[in-house]
């Protein structure tokens, strides 16, 4: 399936996916930015992959629903997201448009959070960013490392479609944690051309985000050092380190 990013709100993306048969949307918060793409394309909508409740993500369900009736709407068990007609969790699968997607539940952004998995594509909402991860919500600080440890140990070649142009404002938090990180300086001046030339900087790739992203290194020395300086505190375990690095970027 070919991959669209279409731009919504400030700095979200929904995800269009298109094929032979029609398009599946990703996160679908404004319905109308949808409907021009189905229209540029002469496409018909076959379904609406919805990872979390949060309105940018929602927002366009209702609308949508109303219009391509035929259309599956897809998402977490969760009362917040009204309109979905399948309920999927850990370990389901769908084929859908001649892509077959594995659901992996996430919490930790918020408690019922989901991600697909498509090949090599990672659709993942809220919680891994570039450079970055999303806020914990409603979870626990343990409940998202797992998460982002799960993704972590994907193929270094998939792709991560997170739903927010988020990478450049991650990078100065990364580099205040991680600031002798070669690998880190690289990406970030690569972004940061990229965004001058307003490309988005989506989708990433896991192993470019093993190697900069300090959520996913929470026991590299260095990490653990700034974490510690940070709160004065002699962190021990990785998921204390991550609470922390959370918790300072909240600050930032």
């Amino acid at each position: 399936m070919q991959v669209s990013l279409l731009p919504a709100f400030v700095d979200n993306y929904i995800f269009a996916l298109d094929s032979t048969e029609g398009t599946v949307v990703v996160d679908p918060g404004d319905s109308t930015v949808v409907e021009r793409h189905l229209a540029t394309r002469g496409s018909r909508l076959l379904a609406m992959l919805v990872t979390h409740h949060h309105p940018d993500h929602i927002g366009g369900l209702a609308a949508l629903s109303a219009r391509h009736p035929q259309a599956r709407r897809i998402g977490p068990r969760d009362p917040r997201i009204a309109c979905v007609n399948e309920v999927v969790g850990e370990g389901d699968h769908l084929s859908i448009g001649g892509c077959n997607f594995e659901v992996m539940a996430t919490p930790g952004h918020t408690r019922s959070h989901i991600v697909y998995r498509c090949g090599k594509q990672l659709y993942c909402g809220d919680v891994l960013f570039g450079l970055g991860c999303g806020r914990v919500f409603e979870g626990s600080p343990a409940q998202m490392l797992v998460a982002l440890d799960r993704m972590a140990a994907l193929p270094e070649d998939t792709e991560v479609y997170c739903a927010h142009e988020y990478t450049l404002a991650n990078a100065r938090f990364a580099r205040m944690v991680d600031p002798e990180n070669a690998a880190l300086a690289a990406r970030v001046a690569v972004v940061r051309a990229l965004r001058d030339l307003g490309q988005p900087s989506v989708p990433t790739r896991i192993g470019l985000e093993r190697m900069c992203n300090p959520f996913l290194r929470c026991d590299a020395p260095e990490v653990v050092a700034a974490a510690r300086r940070q709160t004065g505190s002699d962190l021990v375990r990785r998921a204390d380190v991550f609470a922390a690095l959370r918790s300072w970027k909240n600050t930032c």
